[in-house]
């Protein structure tokens, strides 16, 4: 049986995967190319798969590589909280913690979790940035992004926080008007009030039903940015919204919106995402927990 492989070197093929190549990461770890070169050849030849396609311009990951990848982030994962579990608890979490979240959810929810953290832990700076759009969480320099459904970049760690999903839902005095939607089909034939979320095509609304995934493309004379300001519209009686039960379950619950093609969900689950260069952050983890704890609604 061969050794089993070194976490630096787990470490270092990461770091390769991430950087697509070997002189970069050389450059970034503060090693020669050869280096980093002669630790993945051993790693490869300890666990006996090829690991990276190699080119003269950059290096990919083969499909045994993805494998892998994927392991290696949760075995360092792993070791680095169980190091932090008996070495770090005794030690209080401190310094900047930039964080992202959408306009709705972060101010109802995540900022409420934030300043008990900031109570608990006063060394932590805190700050907290709402947005509409799309977040590059490497490029613009967050810690942590609190994000719904779909992640669309793989340098990033997502850890679930909660399950959530999005429902349709109206005001009875719309439905009283233009008629009940008894088919995914007949929302075509409604006014629809959309909401551009951060990461998903607006005006397509992909849902989940007793026949698998079903797509349908919806319009309306609204649209926003803003899920709060759908919400209003809606209870005003301007159309249909597909919202996340978070969102308008205490409206549904006192009548002001009636659920509609109840059959059909969206799944929009919560997730902390986060840059794998902050995989071991003790202070990220910290708030990852604290988040998961306060907000499984």
């Amino acid at each position: 049986m061969k050794l089993l492989p070194n976490l630096e070197d787990l470490r270092l093929f990461c770091a390769v995967a991430r950087n697509g190549s070997f002189i970069a990461t050389a450059t970034e770890k503060g090693m020669s190319p050869a280096f980093v070169s002669k630790r993945i050849a051993i790693l490869e030849d300890q666990i006996n798969v090829r690991l990276l396609h190699r080119t003269t311009r950059k290096v990919s990951l083969t499909n045994d590589g993805e494998e892998v990848h994927r392991w290696s982030l949760r075995i360092l994962e792993d070791a680095g909280q169980m190091i932090e579990t008996v070495t770090s608890a005794k030690t209080t979490p401190q310094g900047l913690l930039r964080i992202s979240s959408s306009v709705g959810f972060g101010r109802e929810h995540v900022a409420p979790v934030l300043s008990e953290l900031a109570i608990q832990y006063p060394k932590l700076q805190i700050q907290l940035e709402l947005f509409s759009r799309p977040v590059d969480v490497i490029g613009e320099g967050f810690d942590l992004d609190i994000n719904f459904g779909v992640v669309p970049d793989s340098r990033l760690l997502v850890k679930p926080i909660a399950a959530n999903s999005r429902i349709l839902c109206a005001s009875p005095s719309y439905l009283e008007k233009n008629g009940i939607p008894l088919t995914l089909e007949d929302l075509t034939r409604h006014k629809c009030i959309v909401v551009r979320e951060r990461y998903e095509c607006f005006s397509v609304w992909r849902l989940e039903g007793t026949n698998g995934i079903e797509s349908v493309r919806v319009s309306g004379h609204l649209s926003c940015s803003d899920g709060s300001v759908a919400h209003q519209w809606a209870i005003d009686g301007h159309g249909i919204i597909l919202r996340s039960i978070w969102d308008v379950g205490t409206s549904i619950n006192k009548g002001l919106l009636v659920r509609v093609l109840p059959e059909y969900s969206q799944k929009a689950d919560i997730s902390a995402v986060y840059p794998v260069r902050l995989a071991e952050s003790a202070k990220v983890r910290l708030c990852v927990q604290f988040l998961k704890e306060r907000l499984s609604i």
